[in-house]
Formats: C-alpha cells, structure tokens, sequence
C-alpha cells in the first residue's frame, strides 16, 4: 500500500516537473525578456545613484565658490558668476535642477537680490525656494520674503509672511518657543499692522503675546514702548 502511495506521488511529482518544464519552454523568451528587463533597471538605478551623487558634489562645490563672494558682500558676481569661474546662484539654479543647492541657491539669489533693492526680482527666487524644516534658515527664508513685500508695498502679504516665519521658528525650537527669529518676525508684523494697515488692535495684541510669550528675547528690552504707544494712540 505504502508502495502504491510512492509511486502515485512519483508520478504526480513527475507530471508537476513536466507541466513545469511545458510553462518554461513556452514562455522562454517572455522570462528572459523580464529577466534581461529587471537586470537592466538594477544597473540603471545604480548609474543613476552615481551620477545624482556625482551632480550632488559638483553642485555643492558651485554652491561654496557663491556663497565665498556673497559673504563678501559681491551681490552681482555671487548672483551671475565671475571671470575667475565661479558660476553664481543662477547658473546652479539652472544646471543642478532638484539638488539641494539649487534650492538654496534661490534663497541666495533672493537675498543677492534683496541687498541690490531689486525687490520684484528677489521675491521671485524667494518664493521659489523650498524653506528648510529647521529653527533658523526656513523661518529666516520666510521672514526676508516679508521684507521684500513690505519693500513693494505688499502689506498683507507681508504680514502674513512675518506671522509664518513665526509659527516655524516655534514649530522648530525644541521648547516650542524661538526666542530670536519667532519674535522678530512678529514685531515686524505688528508694525505693518499698526503703521501702515492702521489696524491697532490686531498689532496690540501681537506685542502683548511677544511680551507675554518670548520673555528671553531681546526684544524685551523696548516692547513696552510699543504697547503703551497703542494703547494711547
């Protein structure tokens, strides 16, 4: 019996091999073809890899030369490049699309723009720019944005620019308050607010909360003024 058992798993084992080695022989060239297919996706993922790192490093190296003539205060050759080969915040825009000092560099060239009062251009770089999800540069990206719309007369806009960088700054500390950026930024809003929106109120209640809220900021200093101002205007 157990013989007879054997010898039926034999046989249905060989058929299973034979209806196996059928599929194999008919779909041959569709395997080999998926087979050669996924090869070819393997190696093109690792060149591509290669060549994003190489891109990488290269885009780096532009990024340093720019940012040498920037801290240089050299606004146009940092933003256009020199005769020396140091290419400038909008060739690395334009070369090393998607990298992460292409996206800086818009920041930079924002700035570079800036500091030239070309406030129309600036905010176009500035408002191309990714802001970085950290307690300093996002926020400050954010907060010099506002400053080019106060600079064109964009009052709103501006507001709400400075109102952002805040809220980052705060989202970014660890103790959910920045006392440098956060602040500063706000101030800046409630100034608009109160000067050129005419809205007292609204700028009142932001220089309360800055007292309230960043007591070790050095804003501190001067914030009653600006509350005892309002409340008397």
């Amino acid at each position: 019996m157990a013989k007879k058992k054997e010898t039926q798993g034999n046989q249905d084992l060989t058929a299973t091999l034979n209806k196996s080695e059928a599929f194999i022989q008919k779909y041959k060239k569709h395997i080999v073809v998926a087979i050669v297919a996924l090869i070819l996706i393997i190696v093109g993922l690792i060149i591509w890899n290669n060549s994003s790192k190489e891109r990488n490093e290269k885009a780096s190296a532009a990024m340093a030369q720019s940012q040498q003539l920037f801290e240089n205060q050299e606004y146009e050759k940092a933003l256009n490049g020199d005769s020396l080969g140091t290419p400038g915040f909008k060739k690395i825009i334009n070369d090393f699309s998607g990298t992460k000092s292409a996206n800086l560099a818009n920041y930079y060239a924002g700035l570079c723009l800036a500091h030239q009062e070309k406030w129309e251009e600036a905010v176009k770089y500035l408002e191309s720019y990714k802001p970085a999800d950290d307690m300093v540069i996002g926020p400050a990206s954010v907060m010099d944005l506002g400053d080019c719309y106060a600079n064109l007369k964009q009052y709103d806009k501006a507001v709400e620019s400075f109102k952002n960088a805040a809220k980052m700054a705060d989202k970014a500390s660890n103790e959910g308050v920045s006392n440098t950026i956060a602040p500063i930024a706000l101030k800046k809003a409630a100034i608009i607010l109160s000067e050129q929106l005419k809205k007292k109120d609204e700028a009142l209640e932001i220089f309360k909360d800055i007292k309230k809220k960043y007591l070790s900021s050095p804003i501190q200093q001067d914030i009653d003024k600006y509350i005892e101002y309002l409340e008397n205007k």
